[in-house]
């Protein structure tokens, strides 16, 4: 979804589609605007904390994120942490306002 040094993503029907599908959790979308708010990646651990669901609720939760291009996982050591794809939130939007 990402072009390679570029900052604009360019989006199939179809990803366009699976953002759609994904954004209708509306626990996703809660997710996504919390670690939309964080200047630095959101630490997981952080996020659990808000969202108090089991360990693989969780996953699966940020497992679509990630499938959607939405977040990008950041790892240190042991830790892992999200951080939102502005480019490709912001094409999704601009797919939807081009309708």
């Amino acid at each position: 979804m990402k072009l390679k040094g570029s900052q604009n993503a360019r989006l199939t029907d179809s990803q366009v589609a699976r953002i759609g599908r994904v954004l209708a959790e509306p626990r996703r979308v809660q997710m996504l605007g919390e670690i939309a708010s964080s200047k630095e990646p959101m630490p997981y651990i952080r996020l659990r904390r808000t969202h108090r669901v089991n360990s693989a609720t969780f996953s699966h939760h940020i497992k679509q994120l990630r499938m959607a291009g939405l977040i990008e996982i950041v790892r240190k050591g042991k830790c892992a942490s999200a951080r939102l794809q502005r480019d490709v939130l912001r094409a999704y939007v601009d797919r939807l306002s081009a309708i």
